[in-house]
């Protein structure tokens, strides 16, 4: 830290990290405004590019077949498509919980982290919606879902749970790409300010919406910005609570709980900061971003891992005992049946995936130990996944009657279609830190300066 005298008639350069105040938005659009891409980008890309067209042609021979080519049969009428689009849209909650929630609570550390946490949930919701669509088995007749007027007088089944996952998914994902555009406006001009070329220069500028960083402007931007936050707040609880209606509002053993509005919010959040550390680590590492996702962003991201993957382990008990102080012999059958049952390898996968690998993160060594912070980001992505699958899958395959009992499995189609989705995600992510300033320059410079000027002065 650069001491600033008192009464020095000069300005002194304010020092965040290793960098002057100057330097902070230098470093980060430097990231975007660099003439040419990484060679690691430019493989990283190609890589997820080629699952892209992995998914255009797993979705292409759904639509000329059908959805015979998945795994789906009778009495399993759901699998890959409905986890996959369960686990996306927890992976997506993480975003608007730091984007939103942590900034009506004033916490600062969040800004070397919220703005590719927005992108992650922008991305991850248009990943999720797929799968619905896909699901319908007639995707081009997906706006028989929206409630317009039409020459038929048809409306929409508004008792389904497929039309509250349209209206939840569409106001989720207007709402936050609103939030993640507003907050981009004070970079983009600082992009357009610092672009070389004339089309980047036109791009931001354009994109920038003619900002000029007056009072005025900072004034209607905060205020909207608040605004924004304190719309997508509710969102974080309402979304998978209508996502996990799709399971408790049927009498399906093992779906119909009062417990699963509150054990899927917990649980998208939970799996939502692990798809942030796997981002986090990787971006922190190949831009030589470490002066400004910090250990300390990431041991308070650990924080949040572990409290989270508490209430999920909370809930995964009280699943029990409900099963089991009910005396409803279905319920009970089908906890047991996923310990021990055809499907207790991916049950166990799930335990030791959220509720035993979590627990390394009580000890700060774990918690500030990036390899370790990876690779457990990773397995409870995984446990989260298997979590879903499991959800789905056991209770329908063993249903009340056991003349209508069956096995259901994946087929090459439904992990090609996990596979590339997945694949979108990740390019979209590249695209993003390539274009993007990965980072909030304007709410870095907010958050860090003031404090660096008080301890100078």
């Amino acid at each position: 830290m650069q001491p600033v005298p008192k009464n020095s008639s000069q300005e002194q350069p304010v020092i965040i990290g290793k960098h002057t105040y100057a330097e902070v938005g230098d470093k980060i659009a430097s990231v975007v405004l660099s003439p040419k891409s990484p060679l690691r980008w430019l493989l990283g890309f190609g890589v997820a590019f080629l699952f892209v067209m992995l998914l255009l042609f797993a979705v292409g021979k759904l639509l000329f077949v059908g959805i015979g080519i998945w795994g789906v049969n009778i009495p399993v009428g759901w699998g890959f498509a409905i986890a996959n689009f369960v686990w996306w849209i927890g992976i997506g909650h993480a975003g608007t919980l730091i984007s939103a929630i942590l900034l009506l609570m004033n916490q600062h550390w969040r800004t070397s982290i919220n703005r590719f946490a927005e992108a992650m949930t922008i991305f991850a919701v248009a990943c999720a919606g797929l799968f619905p669509l896909l699901h319908m088995g007639r995707p081009y007749y997906f706006y028989w879902l929206l409630p317009y007027p039409n020459t038929m007088l048809l409306w929409p089944q508004f008792r389904s749970p497929l039309v509250w996952d349209v209206f939840a998914v569409m106001t989720y994902f207007t709402v936050s790409l609103v939030f993640w555009y507003i907050g981009l406006i004070p970079d983009l001009a600082t992009m357009r300010d610092k672009a070389k070329g004339k089309f980047a220069w036109f791009s931001f500028g354009v994109l920038s919406l003619g900002w000029r960083g007056s009072a005025e402007h900072w004034h209607h931007y905060e205020k909207l910005y608040l605004l924004l936050a304190g719309l997508a707040t509710p969102l974080v609880v309402s979304v998978h609570t209508v996502v996990s209606f799709d399971f408790a509002v049927a009498i399906v053993p093992g779906w119909h709980s009062t417990i699963f509005p509150p054990y899927f919010v917990a649980g998208a959040i939970f799996s939502g900061f692990a798809m942030v550390l796997s981002l986090a680590i990787p971006i922190r590492s190949a831009f030589g971003l470490q002066d400004f996702i910090t250990l300390r962003h990431l041991d308070n991201m650990a924080k949040i891992l572990l409290a989270t993957g508490l209430i999920v382990t909370y809930s995964y008990l009280f699943e029990l005992f409900f099963a089991f102080y009910s005396g409803n012999i279905f319920e009970r059958y089908m906890e047991i049946n996923r310990m021990i049952g055809n499907y207790s390898v991916m049950y166990w996968i799930l335990i030791l995936g959220n509720v035993v690998a979590p627990q390394l993160m009580w000890f700060k060594r774990f918690r500030t130990s990036v390899p370790v912070l990876f690779i457990l980001s990773l397995v409870v992505n995984i446990g989260m996944w298997t979590e879903r699958y499991v959800i789905v899958v056991t209770s329908l395959h063993r249903d009340y009657m056991p003349s209508a009992w069956g096995m259901y499995s994946g087929t090459w189609w439904d992990y090609a279609t996990l596979a590339g989705t997945i694949g979108l995600f990740v390019a979209l992510m590249f695209l993003f830190v390539r274009l993007l300033p990965a980072i909030s320059m304007a709410e870095m410079r907010k958050a860090i300066a003031p404090a660096d000027v008080k301890e100078a002065d």
